[in-house]
C-alpha cells in the first residue's frame, strides 16, 4: 500500500469534510500529531480505528486502503489486492516479531545466568549470594513471558495431522512441551494432539 498516497487522500477527505486535524483527532479520541503522520504517508491509522475514521470521512475502508474513491467496477479487484497487501504485511511483521522473541529468549537467560554466576565465584556471605543468585529469576520469567506471548501471535501453528493452521491460546502455549518453536498441541480443527509447528502464513499444505 503507498502511504503517501493514503495520506494526501486523509487530507484530502478531511479537507472536504470541513474539519481540522484537530477536530478529526478530536472525534477519534487521537493527538492531532498522530493525523499529520497519516497525512505525511508516515504512519498509517490503526486498524481499529479505521472503521471509525472512514464512517467520518464519508468513505469505505477499501477506499482508504487505495488512497481514493473506488469505482463499482474496480471495487472486487482492488479489494482482493488490498487483503493480499495486507496477508503480505502481516507475515512480513510476524517475522520481525519472531526474531524479536529470540533476541528477548537470549536477553532473558544472560538476565538469569549472570546473578548465578557472580554468586557463585564472588565472595560475600551465603545470604547475600542467595539473594543474588535469586535475583535475575523474576525479571527472567517476565521476558520468557513476553516471548511466548510473541510466539502466540506470530504466524500460526499447523497439526502434523490434519495440517490445520491456527493460532493457539496463551494458555495453550505456555501449557504444552515443546521443542524450539514446535509445541505439543490439541489441534482445534481434528481434535488430536500432535507435535505442531511454527509457520507463517495461514495457507494451509495438503
Amino acid at each position: 500500500m503507498d502511504q503517501i498516497k493514503i495520506g494526501r487522500f486523509i487530507a484530502q477527505c478531511r479537507k472536504e469534510r470541513g474539519f481540522t486535524q484537530m477536530q478529526l483527532a478530536e472525534k477519534l479520541n487521537i493527538t492531532d500529531r498522530a493525523v499529520s503522520k497519516w497525512e505525511t504517508g508516515r504512519a498509517m491509522p490503526d486498524s481499529s480505528l479505521m472503521i471509525d475514521l472512514c464512517t467520518i470521512l464519508n468513505i469505505s475502508v477499501n477506499d482508504l486502503l487505495c488512497g481514493e474513491v473506488v469505482t463499482a467496477d474496480d471495487y472486487t479487484r482492488e479489494l482482493e489486492n488490498n487483503l493480499l497487501q495486507m496477508i503480505k504485511e502481516k507475515e512480513k511483521s510476524d517475522k520481525h516479531l519472531l526474531v524479536i522473541e529470540w533476541v528477548i529468549g537470549i536477553l532473558s537467560i544472560i538476565i538469569l545466568l549472570i546473578p548465578i554466576i557472580i554468586a557463585a565465584y564472588l565472595p560475600m556471605e551465603d545470604k547475600y549470594r542467595i539473594i543474588l543468585a535469586f535475583s535475575g529469576f523474576i525479571p527472567a520469567l517476565v521476558g520468557f513471558g513476553f516471548a511466548v506471548r510473541i510466539e502466540q501471535v506470530a504466524g500460526y501453528y499447523e497439526c502434523a495431522k490434519c495440517k490445520h493452521r491456527y493460532v493457539p491460546t496463551y494458555k495453550a502455549i505456555n501449557l504444552a512441551p515443546h521443542m524450539g518453536r514446535t509445541r505439543y498441541l490439541k489441534c482445534p480443527n481434528c481434535g488430536e494432539k500432535s507435535w505442531n509447528k511454527k509457520v507463517i502464513s495461514k495457507e494451509e499444505t495438503k
